[in-house]
């Protein structure tokens, strides 16, 4: 599976404390750690992913 393209955020600072994403088939997104790329792999459905995202941008998951 590394024939894959992961992408982090633009506003990652570069100091690797950053998740990765990638499509990974149809219909579903991995994400993982970008310390541990050989690491474990979470998926989710894309719908679930854009909700996360929108979720993000919408302020919803505030720094405590």
């Amino acid at each position: 599976m590394n024939d894959r393209t992961w992408r982090k955020s633009s506003y990652s600072s570069g100091q690797g404390n950053c998740v990765e994403v990638c499509l990974s088939e149809p219909g579903a997104v991995a994400v993982r750690d970008s310390k541990d790329q050989a690491g474990p792999e979470l998926a989710v459905s894309d719908r679930a992913w854009l909700a996360f995202v929108e979720g993000v941008r919408q302020g919803e998951f505030g720094r405590g």
